[in-house]
């Protein structure tokens, strides 16, 4: 497909959607499991297409199957934001690096969003892009800890207790200057064991910038959150596009 010019906003919106989500138990891509009748991906794109500074999301789907993505996804997307789908990797990072070079080079905001992560608001969308636009080269949207946190050895010992104080869960989408995102993939061969792109970029020494998160941006990672996702789905009215 070729990539439309941007019409409403300066944003592309990342979304790998190929892994398979073992935690969640047996069966499809974690992207595609469904709930309230629609696949996770759907639910997800769905939020991000309501912010308004969104212009272009590009999915990276499970291989072999961008042609099925793209008629589920598509009938959220509205006329004004391009939609790209292609095929993700066999890991999480080489599904964003295959999303990110398929974007178009026009959207100098570019944000990546975990599928998992279904009921991120609109706003939240829109703080992230923000931050980013205000001169930040990476930010991402956290929450405060409330559990009490523990450093354990291999051996099942504690080590310390964490002062939870200053520490933060991190959540998507993650906001970058292209170029930022695009030279932290690059170089991401110097990472291993980072899990999230936030991650890729402080390995090149970039500052990384935080804004207050959501509590409907949950990961849904094993089938107890399904449950909670179904709170926040009802507290959203279950909307779709045209509603």
């Amino acid at each position: 497909m070729t990539a439309q010019q941007p019409l409403r906003g300066d944003v592309a919106v990342l979304v790998p959607a190929a892994g398979l989500g073992s935690r969640l138990g047996p069966g499809t891509p974690k992207a595609l499991r469904e709930i309230a009748g629609a696949p996770l991906l759907v639910h997800a794109v769905r939020r991000v297409c309501r912010a308004d500074g969104v212009a272009c999301v590009v999915v990276a789907a499970p291989a072999g199957r961008a042609q099925e993505v793209r008629a589920l996804v598509e009938p959220e997307v509205p006329p004004d934001v391009t939609l790209l789908v292609v095929d993700g990797g066999p890991t999480r990072g080489e599904s964003v690096y295959a999303a990110l070079s398929a974007a178009p080079a026009e959207y100098p905001v570019v944000l990546v969003h975990d599928a998992a992560r279904a009921f991120a608001p609109p706003d939240l969308v829109e703080r992230v892009a923000a931050a980013v636009r205000s001169g930040h080269d990476a930010v991402i949207p956290v929450l405060a800890v409330v559990d009490t946190v523990k450093e354990v050895d291999a051996d099942g010992r504690v080590v310390r207790t964490l002062d939870r104080t200053a520490l933060r869960a991190v959540q998507t989408p993650q906001g970058f200057r292209r170029e930022v995102l695009l030279a932290a993939h690059r170089a991401a061969g110097v990472a291993n064991g980072v899990t999230d792109d936030a991650g890729l970029v402080e390995h090149l020494g970039v500052a990384v910038f935080c804004v207050p998160g959501a509590e409907a941006a949950l990961k849904i990672t094993r089938p107890s959150d399904l449950a909670l996702a179904h709170l926040h789905l009802d507290a959203d009215g279950g909307r779709t596009l045209s509603s």
